[in-house]
């Protein structure tokens, strides 16, 4: 585990993430072709369409339309502010996932968001 500081604030988008179990099958939607380069995550939606958001293609098993979850996964985005400490623990595809200090929160923070202590 490292330390980061925070030194863009980035502000969640997404107030009820998509959370994923292994073997869970899921409706395969767009790959990300955003201005922001984010590379390899895919949209995708529950069998039930209850909920949806975007997935490493890394934890997807693709089976045509569908898909089967390889790995638990959990969207989550951590709103931060400028200045704050939080502890990285993984980067995938542009984004690291991160525990701010102050509340123990988890979730994910772009990674142009974040500088090494």
């Amino acid at each position: 585990m490292k330390l980061y500081t925070v030194r863009t604030p980035h502000q969640s988008n997404y107030p009820n993430p998509i959370r994923l179990e292994v073997g869970q099958m899921v409706i395969l939607g767009k790959l990300d072709d955003g201005p922001e380069n984010w590379r390899n995550w895919r949209y995708c939606y529950t069998l039930d369409r209850q909920s949806e958001g975007w997935v490493p293609e890394q934890f997807i098993e693709k089976k045509g339309e569908h898909g089967v979850i390889t790995e638990a996964y959990c969207a989550h985005e951590l709103t931060v502010s400028g200045g704050e400490q939080v502890r990285f623990f993984r980067e995938l595809n542009g984004w690291g996932w991160c525990q701010l200090n102050s509340t123990d929160e988890e979730g994910w923070i772009p990674m142009e968001c974040l500088t090494e202590c």
